[in-house]
């Protein structure tokens, strides 16, 4: 069984539901998965409305497969991306999938990979319907790759994120910054409890994999930091001990409710 860091990933694309404008994040994010071994972008060409991505599949070494639309109201190319999924998971070629949309007609292809044994990544806009990111193993917002995350940040910036903000400057396309509100501490706190030691204590990173589980579009750049203990110390409801590890000064991380 491969790791996670070297699965074979199939990148499909649709055009139709997601912008171009921050590919290069979303290629560089899906590396920290695995390694691309498909690379394909699902869209009828003829179309103006999907112009934007033609200057950008070169660069990044996308295959675009064309798909007319034969009929108005129905959407070939979803089919087609279907279609070639299907065709990819009986090849054996792969051990997961991206798939990049914010289409919910996707559910069903999502869950029919998961029970195949591939890891199902999705990618998509905030605007995503629940059934699609819980079909999912991990749902990532595009929205918060277009502009790094900080390793800290104030409570006031996560719970009014303009305030601070020139005047002049609101209008910049920013990712949105949710809140820290008790339904995110209560999903934390459960966790814990659920996976804790005889003493309460629980491994950070199994923290992490167990709330994505849980909820696949967990990610602490939603809430503006770039990892989860940041996240943790700033909520401040939870006890920390870091560990030394005896491998030089690498420190483990345990969490627990205070």
């Amino acid at each position: 069984m491969n790791t996670r860091n070297d699965l074979r990933l199939a990148v499909l694309i649709d055009a139709d539901n997601v912008p171009y404008s921050n590919i290069k994040g979303l290629l560089e994010e899906i590396a920290k998965y695995g390694t691309p071994t498909f690379k394909r972008i699902y869209a009828d060409w003829t179309k103006p409305t999907v112009s934007g991505w033609k200057n950008v599949l070169l660069e990044n070494a996308i295959t675009p497969i064309q798909q007319y639309s034969y009929t108005t109201g129905k959407n070939a190319t979803d089919s087609a991306l279907i279609i070639d999924a299907m065709d990819i998971l009986y090849s054996g070629r792969v051990d997961g999938f991206c798939i990049v949309s914010s289409d919910s007609d996707f559910t069903r292809l999502a869950t029919r990979l998961r029970e195949a044994g591939m890891k199902v990544f999705g990618f998509g806009e905030r605007k995503t319907l629940p059934p699609f990111i819980s079909a999912c193993d991990q749902f990532i917002y595009i929205e918060v790759l277009s502009v790094p995350a900080k390793t800290e940040v104030s409570e006031n910036v996560i719970t009014n994120p303009s305030a601070a903000a020139p005047k002049n400057k609101r209008k910049a396309a920013t990712p949105p910054i949710l809140k820290i509100n008790k339904e995110l501490l209560h999903l934390i706190q459960d966790s814990i409890n659920d996976i804790a030691d005889e003493n309460g204590w629980v491994f950070l990173a199994d923290l992490g994999n167990l709330l994505i589980k849980r909820q696949p579009n967990f990610d602490p750049r939603n809430y503006g930091f770039s990892k989860l203990f940041p996240l943790i110390k700033n909520i401040g409801q939870f006890d920390i001990d870091e560990r030394e590890s005896g491998k030089g000064n690498i420190k483990h991380i345990y969490i627990k409710n205070k």
